[in-house]
């Protein structure tokens, strides 16, 4: 079988790759735009350091990193116009960051004080979604009001829109994913469908879930398909910008599988070590998407050491920030779970919520007869 065209910018020693199919995608990027999306990628990861270790000390529920995918997250986040729309999965933290979400609020939801802290519409960037496969509906679904709506080929930037939908590999096996395909290629929405292989779903290889490579089963729906390497953080941003460009001028849509690897665990439930090898692991730390842009910008001479110290004393604060937040969220009342139930009243959850507040107040009523 013959394997099809990666796209790749940056080799995984920081080499610059000639692609003049892609080159003018990112020729605008300069040096600070270039140290920008490191810095986006240093800080993610350093998110996912703090929250896991959070998890460890039992000051959250669970978390699943992104370790090792922050190429595939910020280059095509970087890409999105702020009238763009996502809908996520549960692990875009590098999307959700390039679309101005205070990470904190994410960790709201795994601490399991709501089901997510941020303004979704402000943000254009929905809340995660912990169904696999559920989402890619929604964001097709979206997409063609987007189209009905009149905001796709106007040939205005600043409304035409796009609405990209992000999973692993794994939702590649979900039948909604699959009617998602459907719908976007028949009625032609303006939607990238971003997959990130990670090479596994949760301990399922991708080669138990395919016979060809993914990124041949979008061209059987009749959607135009691409392979990036996913930790070419240039080479995503680069894909992603040439496909998000078509959707809004209403070319409809398109399939992009970034080739990438989980380098940490499903989540932190999981234990990789179960079914992988550390071999398999040691080969893709070595195609690191952080350690790959530093080289090339080092190779350039565009990393000065202020840079870099800045970005550590970040870092740093951003950490403490994370620890400091996530230990003060204290859980909502109760009465919550009856609100943001529907759009605006409704006398079924209106009588649940009176009944259960009287509920609750017997069991004062109890207490304070006790004392």
């Amino acid at each position: 079988m013959t394997e099809p065209d990666l796209v790749q910018l940056l080799t995984p020693a920081g080499g610059r790759v000639a692609r003049p199919d892609y080159d003018a995608r990112v020729a605008h990027l300069d040096a600070a735009a270039l140290r920008g999306l490191y810095a986006d990628m240093v800080l993610v990861r350093r998110f996912d350091t703090e929250a896991t270790a959070l998890q460890r000390q039992g000051e959250l529920g669970l978390f699943p990193q992104a370790l090792g995918q922050e190429a595939a997250q910020v280059g095509s986040g970087r890409a999105l116009r702020a009238q763009d729309h996502v809908f996520p999965s549960y692990r875009e933290h590098g999307v959700a960051w390039t679309r101005g979400v205070d990470l904190v609020d994410v960790l709201r939801q795994f601490r399991g004080i709501d089901h997510g802290g941020w303004d979704a519409a402000a943000h254009h960037f929905h809340l995660y979604t912990l169904v696999i496969g559920s989402h890619p509906l929604h964001a097709v679904g979206y997409g063609m009001g987007v189209q009905r709506d009149g905001d796709v080929g106007t040939g205005d930037p600043d409304r035409d829109t796009a609405v990209v939908a992000y999973f692993g590999d794994g939702s590649t096996s979900q039948g909604d994913t699959n009617e998602a395909f459907v719908f976007a290629a028949v009625n032609q929405a303006p939607v990238v469908l971003f997959c990130q292989n990670n090479q596994w779903a949760i301990s399922e290889p991708t080669s138990k879930q395919t016979r060809v490579p993914l990124v041949d089963r979008g061209l059987g729906f009749g959607v135009p398909s691409v392979r990036v390497d996913g930790n070419d953080v240039l080479a995503c941003y680069a894909v992603t910008a040439e496909a998000l460009e078509r959707a809004r001028s209403g070319g409809g849509p398109t399939f992009i599988e970034a080739f990438t690897y989980r380098m940490g665990a499903h989540t932190t439930s999981d234990d990789p070590t179960k079914y992988r090898t550390s071999e398999e692991e040691q080969s893709w730390r070595e195609k690191d998407p952080i350690d790959r842009l530093r080289a090339y910008l080092e190779s350039i001479g565009e990393l000065p050491q202020s840079f870099l110290d800045s970005l550590d004393a970040e870092a740093e604060a951003f950490g403490e920030r994370l620890r400091t937040e996530v230990r003060a969220m204290q859980p909502p009342p109760t009465s919550s779970m009856f609100e943001h139930v529907y759009a605006g009243p409704h006398a079924i959850v209106d009588a649940e919520r009176a009944w259960f507040e009287q509920y609750e107040q017997g069991f004062e009523d109890v207490a304070g007869g006790a004392r």
